[in-house]
């Protein structure tokens, strides 16, 4: 009687339903002897308890339900409310003030104006169409207009993505992935590109690349879906964003870049960044914010959301570390600026693989991260002489490939037993050339789309700026302000 009792409790207690035994103290506070308490609740099928039991263990370990069907659980929703909060903090302010304290005091505005522009924008985008087309059904690259304007998203989990999680915050959490992805690209064309081309970029960019790619890589009948879509050509994996984040906006930065041309007097006047403390101060909350974007993508509080918060720390901290002691080896000095710099390097390359690996494979990350793209950013910059202005093929382009790559070679069923679900004759195998596959067609996709793109919004409105507004500052320029006014 007493087992039965503490079952309704605890059923009660979770909002499933079961009438709990009536307190057996009486006024005074005491407990009667157990063995003479008889419970006055109404008599219960006990199939009907076990049953609802059953529910709580699916809840505890976020696996379907067995009774309660679309409804959402409290602690799930909260904890993917929270981590969508963090993606967001992560562009607004994080990536602004990382950005904007390595461009010139004269531009600093214009950073922050392209990533609030691209933020509202996106968000428009995902609710009229953006949302669907990536994860409403469809074929194996695109989805359908089935919830465009989020017509029938609501309380209810979406089955194909979560349990337990409400449709209405899984769309959220995901249109936070979609603001910060194009912003990326900010920075590799900063202080030298019209506002309204960035917005206009980012609108087709988004409908060409983006929404297709999420689609492909974790739709539920996507082509690049290799742990949940079966049916999958394509049997990669990408924990949270490798392919559909870095590697895209990383090579389409790239292509941009060149096709915009260097900055005004680059190569012939510093560019040095104006306020390291704003850069280091975004680093520190793209850091934080970071947890929500890999430790959410588990799409529950469970064990996997765990290990990816283990994998993401060890890895971001090893490379915060190894990049600015392959500066001190080179240069004779480690700088603040290699601290950041590594830090976001080690964010970016453990991203596909932070729910998929152990803590070694997240120090083998670690290290790689912090020689890889610190090559990238110094080395190959130089010798090719692109204007990266922020380094953001360096380090998203570069350490996405990178991080991919790594993942297809360190993925274990020990990290994540959902690998074994349609990948386990693969993974630890030939699932490195699986990744290959996906990382090819990431990057011709972001190539060819973002030549179309650019060309068709030079034809437009143009891409650059007056010589003059570029010599002057965007921030005046563009938006008529100025970042800071310094006394006479």
């Amino acid at each position: 009687m007493r087992i039965v009792s503490t079952l309704r409790i605890a059923c009660l207690a979770l909002g499933l339903g079961i009438a709990a035994t009536p307190s057996l103290a009486d006024s005074t506070g005491v407990v009667p002897d157990s063995t003479v308490a008889v419970s006055t609740a109404a008599p219960v099928d006990d199939s009907a308890l076990i049953k609802r039991v059953a529910d709580l263990e699916a809840y505890m370990n976020n696996v379907a339900p067995a009774q309660l069907t679309g409804i959402p659980g409290p602690g799930h929703n909260g904890f993917m409310m929270i981590c969508a909060a963090l993606v967001l903090f992560m562009t607004l302010p994080g990536l602004f003030l990382f950005y904007g304290g390595l461009v010139r005091t004269k531009n600093i505005l214009s950073v922050i104006a392209q990533c609030f522009g691209i933020a509202g924008m996106v968000a428009l985008l995902w609710w009229a169409v953006g949302y669907s087309l990536a994860f409403e059904g469809g074929n194996a690259v695109i989805g359908t207009l089935g919830k465009a304007f989020l017509q029938g998203v609501g309380a209810a989990p979406n089955t194909n993505y979560s349990a337990w999680v409400s449709e209405s915050v899984f769309s959220m959490y995901q249109m936070m992935f979609a603001i910060i992805t194009p912003a990326l690209i900010v920075g590799a064309i900063a202080e030298r590109m019209k506002f309204k081309a960035v917005l206009l970029f980012v609108f087709l960019w988004m409908l060409i690349v983006y929404f297709p790619l999420a689609h492909m890589v974790w739709g539920a009948t996507g082509l690049m879906n290799g742990v949940w879509n079966s049916a999958a050509s394509i049997k990669a994996i990408d924990f949270a964003g490798g392919t559909v984040v870095h590697m895209s906006s990383g090579w389409s930065a790239l292509v941009l870049m060149i096709i915009l041309g260097k900055r005004k007097g680059f190569g012939l006047q510093s560019f040095a960044p104006h306020s390291l403390v704003l850069t280091a101060i975004g680093t520190g909350m793209l850091w934080v914010g970071w947890y929500g974007f890999n430790a959410g993508s588990a799409v529950a509080a469970d064990g996997v959301a765990a290990n990816a918060f283990m994998t993401t720390t060890l890895a971001t901290a090893i490379v915060a570390f190894v990049w600015p002691m392959l500066e001190w080896f080179k240069t004779g000095k480690p700088t603040v600026l290699g601290f950041c710099s590594g830090a976001v390097a080690g964010l970016v390359v453990v991203t596909p693989a932070t729910g998929f690996i152990t803590a070694t494979g997240a120090v083998i990350i670690g290290v790689m991260a912090g020689i890889v793209p610190f090559f990238a950013c110094t080395t190959m910059k130089r010798f090719f002489k692109y204007d990266d202005a922020l380094d953001t093929f360096g380090v998203h382009g570069v350490g996405g490939t990178l991080g991919a790559l790594l993942t297809g070679f360190l993925a274990t069923h020990d990290a994540n037993a959902n690998l074994a679900l349609n990948l386990k004759d693969i993974v630890g195998h030939t699932l490195w050339i699986e990744q290959l596959k996906a990382m090819g067609l990431t990057i011709v996709l972001s190539i060819v789309a973002t030549v179309v793109i650019a060309f068709v919004v030079k034809a437009l409105v143009g891409l650059r700026p007056e010589v003059e507004d570029e010599v002057q500052g965007l921030d005046y320029a563009e938006h008529g302000e100025q970042g800071y006014h310094f006394a006479e």
